[in-house]
Order: structure tokens, then C-alpha cells, then sequence
């Protein structure tokens, strides 16, 4: 895996030269999306109706407990089939997008702050797509990097998820984003592999969350844990989708 980055094999910040933020004109997905504004807020807001969103699994990301929460349509390339139903017109607008991994809704509450951190990979473009964002900078906003931007209704945000950021809500009302990640094309190739080595590592995470003196492992014991892992997680995604699937399938009849 040459040149690709997984913070389950390296600790330290992620150095690399990619810009703060890419310009949304650049990729073909951002006009997919963003014209679809309406159609994926829309459907949101139908679901909030009658629905919230699950807190965040693991704590340590938020300076203020339950603050980050989601709901997920799809997960490095697992698919959420429970929630399918909610957000079929979303469902037919990211499947057209080839190398599309990741897709969820993300509500960050007011005085809410995912702290500074490096994400799983640099092999995807992280993207934010703004629903409902109560205030700009200095009040609300997001950093990768030196560089602080505001979110906005309707428009993208796109990083590499890899880089240092973090996100800020210091109103009184919720901020609300689609988040979506795409394989970058030169590691297109590998997106399946990817997936299962970042699945891994959000796998130990939980792990950790349920038992906290795993966050104090040794770096080569977390290595040696996901080396060991990585394959089954390789064979499990398909598996995993195929009988979700089928299990939906026949729920719905």
C-alpha cells in the first residue's frame, strides 16, 4: 500500500503536501450532489419528524459528551440497510458515483467540538456538503489544517480526511451536514482494501471504547491486532452485505 496512510499503522500526525481544501469545480461528484441539495435536506428533515440521530461511538472525539451524532447510509463500503428506507431518493443520487465509500447525515449541537484529529486515511476525499448551519466563522465552522472555513447551505466542503481538523458549533442551534467520502482515483484500485483496513481500525476503536486500557495498547500490538484482522474484514464486507441484503429483503415482504 504504498504512499497511502491508515492511522491504525502510524500514530503521528499525517504529513502530507495535499491543499486545505479542493475546489469543488475540480470533481465530477460535487455537481451530483450539490444539485441534489434539496432532494438529500428534504429527506432529512422527513426523518428528523419522527426520528434522531445516534450519538457518535467513540468519545473521545467530543469535548462535551453525545454532542456529535449520525446516521449512516453506507460505511466504507458496508452497507446500512435498515436505513435504506428513509432515504431512497439520497440512495439513487450516491450510488451514482463510482468510488463513493462513505455516506452519512451529521448533526453537530450547539457548544458542540470534535477536537482536533487525523483521520483514517489519506486515499479518500472527505466531503461536506452544508444542510442547515446556524452561524459562520468565527461562531461556527470547520479547520483542516492552518485553515478555518465556514460551511455553507448547499456548497461542499472536500479534504483529504487524513489531514488535521476539527469542527466547531458555538451557537444555539444544530448544525447539520451530509458527509460523504470518495476514493480519491489514483488508489481506485485499492478502494476495497481500503475499506477493510479502516474498518479494522474503527473496529479496535470500539473495541477500546468498551474496554479503555486498549487506548493505552502498545503501538505493535494494535499492528499486530489489525494485521491479524484486516483479512477477515476483507472477506466480511461482501459477506456481511449480501445477507444483510437478503435479511431486508424478506423483512419487507
Amino acid at each position: 500500500m504504498k504512499n497511502i496512510w491508515f492511522s491504525i499503522f502510524d500514530k503521528s500526525e499525517y504529513k502530507g503536501n495535499e491543499p486545505n481544501f479542493f475546489n469543488p469545480d475540480d470533481y465530477h461528484f460535487s455537481k451530483i450532489i450539490s444539485d441534489n441539495y434539496h432532494v438529500i435536506n428534504e429527506e432529512l428533515g422527513k426523518y428528523l419528524k419522527n426520528h434522531e440521530l445516534e450519538s457518535y461511538f467513540n468519545t473521545t472525539m467530543v469535548s462535551k459528551v453525545n454532542s456529535w451524532k449520525t446516521i449512516s447510509l453506507k460505511t466504507w463500503n458496508v452497507e446500512i440497510y435498515e436505513h435504506h428506507k428513509y432515504f431512497s431518493e439520497t440512495l439513487q443520487v450516491i450510488k451514482s458515483i463510482p468510488g463513493l465509500v462513505s455516506a452519512s447525515f451529521n448533526l453537530l449541537e450547539p457548544h458542540g467540538h470534535i477536537i482536533p484529529h487525523c483521520g483514517d486515511t489519506n486515499a479518500i476525499f472527505r466531503c461536506h456538503l452544508g444542510l442547515s448551519i446556524p452561524d459562520k466563522m468565527p461562531a461556527c465552522g470547520f479547520r483542516v489544517k492552518d485553515e478555518w472555513r465556514s460551511w455553507e447551505t448547499g456548497k461542499l466542503l472536500i479534504f483529504v480526511d487524513a489531514n488535521n481538523h476539527e469542527a466547531i458549533n458555538n451557537t444555539e442551534k444544530n448544525r447539520f451536514i451530509f458527509l460523504f467520502d470518495v476514493v480519491r482515483d489514483e488508489y481506485l484500485e485499492k478502494k476495497h482494501l481500503v475499506c477493510s483496513i479502516v474498518l479494522t481500525g474503527l473496529f479496535l476503536q470500539k473495541m477500546a471504547e468498551l474496554f479503555k486500557l486498549l487506548y493505552k495498547a502498545p503501538m505493535w500490538l494494535q499492528k499486530l491486532a489489525a494485521t491479524i484482522l484486516i483479512p477477515f474484514a476483507y472477506v466480511a464486507i461482501p459477506v456481511r452485505n449480501f445477507l444483510y441484503k437478503l435479511k431486508n429483503k424478506y423483512a419487507q415482504q
